[in-house]
């Protein structure tokens, strides 16, 4: 699954490839983690627009005190079940999540490093994502997964659901079986490229 995922582009960059005005204001770091602020593109009256959310659904465990922090939910392994079909099944909840590269931890437990994937001559591309308001967060967003394919074999079976920009239109617009049919495709090895890395999954703070 995915947890973590960089943007190392200009607002001005991501709004000229995704055909949006650049907005005012954007809280999305350059690194997106659970829980914290992303950049989404999705549709409003007709029109795209670019709008920072939080990253990850909130979810309140059984037994979880009312003061405790909800659970950021921000993969999605099926479209047809639990609390996702409702709003896959509507174009209007669906979403681009550009991104620039994501990451996957690689190596022993407590060792852990980065290991990067970006899309072949994509300096910027998109992951397909489902958005709501949440009471909690306000506006939310997920990560729609798939099996991986082979490039991606090696580090983990998963990955996310990656669009090219001809695609942008057919997942923001097209029906419920054109959405499963994103999740349930193979994207081509050949348009992965991975980088290994020897930076640690969680970084360490430096010693005093």
């Amino acid at each position: 699954m995915c947890n973590l995922y960089t943007m190392r582009k200009s607002m001005a960059e991501v709004a000229a490839h995704f055909g949006v005005k650049v907005p005012t204001y954007s809280n999305a770091p350059e690194e997106a983690y659970p829980g914290t602020p992303g950049t989404v593109v999705r549709e409003d009256a007709g029109e795209r627009v670019m709008q920072s959310m939080t990253w990850g659904f909130p979810l309140r465990l059984k037994g979880m005190s009312p003061t405790a922090k909800p659970k950021p939910i921000n993969n999605i392994a099926d479209l047809r079940k639990g609390m996702w079909i409702g709003l896959a099944r509507k174009p209007q909840w669906r979403c681009l999540i550009p991104l620039t590269a994501f990451a996957e931890a690689e190596g022993p437990k407590g060792a852990k490093t980065r290991t990067w994937f970006n899309v072949k001559d994509e300096p910027i591309f998109a992951a397909a994502g489902v958005w709501r308001i949440s009471d909690e967060w306000g506006p939310v967003y997920s990560m729609v997964m798939t099996d991986c394919n082979e490039a991606i074999r090696p580090v983990h079976d998963r990955m996310p659901v990656l669009l090219m920009p001809d695609e942008y239109e057919a997942w923001l617009r097209g029906d419920f079986d054109t959405a499963i049919a994103f999740q349930q495709r193979c994207f081509p090895d050949e348009l992965i490229e991975m980088t290994r890395t020897d930076e640690f999954w969680v970084k360490r703070k430096p010693a005093v």
